[in-house]
């Protein structure tokens, strides 16, 4: 398979960025998208060039450090999948590819397809944990949790934070990921002592990060590659007033 590549080149952060183009050819059906970018890099080190910056580390779509906006859609193509799960099955013979990092202005583009997403980290540390002493393995096993809650914890836990919602989102909000975050931990037995302050804290800094309001156009769904739900928005906004009363 042969493709030509049009993809996003930024020196740095305060550097004016362009697109530029690149042709591959020997692309194998099966391989990844990131494999195929591997490939590129190859051939611009071989010429003198300096190789396209983009964030990878799992490759097995559980850290999320691989985000990309391909042909304007968030991870690419195919859904319920991350980038470095995408295959080239995916795409055209002699299709025309466009890569670009995600756009959203609390995620500032640091190299290329690189984009810095701190504001995350810095989200989680408000209140993205429990802190109280909740006893060890065997005590949380010993807790009795309903069928319902337990699944739906889970499906909540299941977020990578690749950012894809903020990404897809008109507004750049980051409300589904926030919301899994908070949800998750809201249903367990475990994260009830600090649920009122997780919430308020978690949603502060999320606002003061820069993300921008839920745009209610469902695209966060759309794009997650975990596929979590826009019903897990609705629990944090329930968390949220439950916890001002």
């Amino acid at each position: 398979m042969n493709f030509t590549l049009k993809i996003w080149r930024q020196p740095g952060r305060t550097s004016a960025g362009t697109f530029k183009q690149y042709t591959i050819d020997g692309v194998a059906a099966d391989m990844s998208f990131l494999e195929m970018l591997d490939g590129v890099n190859q051939k611009l080190v071989r010429g003198g060039e300096d190789a396209i910056a983009f964030d990878s580390d799992c490759r097995e779509g559980i850290c999320g450090s691989c985000g990309l906006f391909i042909n304007g859609r968030a991870h690419g193509p195919a859904r319920g999948v991350a980038t470095c799960e995408l295959r080239m099955r995916h795409f055209t013979d002699g299709e025309a590819i466009t890569v670009e990092p995600w756009r959203a202005k609390a995620f500032p583009v640091i190299k290329d397809l690189v984009v810095d997403r701190t504001g995350f980290d810095r989200i989680i540390q408000a209140g993205g944990y429990v802190s109280v002493n909740t006893g060890g393995v065997p005590d949380a096993n010993a807790i009795p949790v309903p069928k319902h809650s337990a699944e739906e914890a889970m499906d909540a836990a299941a977020c990578i934070g690749c950012g894809a919602c903020v990404a897809a989102c008109k507004n750049g909000s980051a409300s589904l990921f926030v919301a899994a975050k908070i949800s998750h931990l809201a249903l367990l037995p475990q994260g009830q002592a600090e649920r009122k302050d997780r919430v308020t804290k978690m949603v502060a800094a999320m606002d003061e990060e820069g993300f921008g309001g839920c745009s209610n156009t469902y695209a966060c769904e759309a794009e997650c590659p975990k596929l979590i739900p826009v019903t897990t928005i609705a629990r944090m906004n329930r968390e949220f007033l439950l916890a001002k009363k």
